[in-house]
């Protein structure tokens, strides 16, 4: 966490993650345009916040689009506002809202944490229903071969479509797929009404994709989820769920418990 303080300490660097903040997905180009800044500061500045995880990077043909990534500060809560049960601090409560806000301009949302875990039992984790049940309620059923469709059970709650299917299947290193569909069945577990549930299986199929490197002893997660029309109600949903589900994913591997529903929701 050092680091994040480190980086978060220069008004330049909250200079680039406010830029971000209100067009999220930037090339280089785009940041030294919007910015009185070098670009060799700028360059010098990002890989500051890459290095502490505030930015992430996510290539898109030749050019790398910058994120904001809220997973430090998330972390920070976990270890100190909700153990002691405190409110939040302005400064931290603004950073956290700014580093979770809108980042689908381009569109596309990025989260990146570390787990300390292997590649082999974070893929587990993934893509086996022991894991999957206990820190998501849900798990996909497969082959896993690219290609072959996807069946979701969200606690007795079936989900089946035919475009729901494998994209890239590279065991401990890369996991991609179309995201599920929003069926009247699953709306009514969620409480949705009838004209949300319509409007978000009408809307574009979106992918997720997990990647996975080993760092030292821990394993670095990035969650990418694009895919999304500018317009999209999902795209402001997962906001809030993919942070959610990816802490209860560490939790789980790095302690073998999950906290219960109710104290997180509190």
């Amino acid at each position: 966490m050092d680091e994040v303080f480190k980086a978060l300490a220069d008004p330049s660097r909250r200079q680039l993650l406010d830029s971000l903040n209100v067009e999220n997905g930037q090339t280089l180009r785009d940041l030294c345009a919007g910015l009185d800044m070098a670009r060799q500061s700028v360059s010098k500045h990002l890989a500051i916040l890459e290095a502490a995880d505030l930015v992430v990077t996510v290539r898109q043909g030749r050019e790398k689009l910058h994120y904001l990534n809220a997973g430090p500060i998330n972390d920070i809560s976990d270890r100190w506002i909700t153990r002691y049960d405190r409110a939040r601090t302005d400064a931290l409560s603004d950073l956290k809202r700014a580093l979770e806000a809108d980042p689908m301009t381009k569109p596309a949302f990025v989260y990146q944490t570390y787990i300390d875990t292997t590649p082999e039992q974070l893929w587990r984790a993934l893509t086996e229903r022991e894991f999957t049940e206990r820190y998501w309620g849900m798990t996909p059923i497969t082959t896993w071969e690219v290609g072959a469709p996807m069946t979701w059970d969200h606690n007795g709650v079936i989900i089946t479509d035919p475009e729901q299917v494998v994209r890239e299947y590279d065991p401990y290193r890369r996991l991609s797929y179309t995201w599920h569909t929003f069926t009247p069945e699953l709306g009514q577990v969620f409480g949705f009404d009838d004209d949300l549930v319509a409007k978000l299986a009408a809307e574009e199929r979106s992918t997720v994709t997990f990647e996975l490197e080993p760092v030292d002893s821990m394993v670095k997660l990035k969650i990418v989820h694009e895919g999304f029309a500018d317009d999209s109600t999902m795209a402001d949903m997962i906001v809030d769920g993919w942070p959610r589900v990816a802490s209860d994913l560490k939790t789980l591997l790095e302690t073998g418990h999950i906290l219960p529903r109710a104290t997180q929701d509190a």
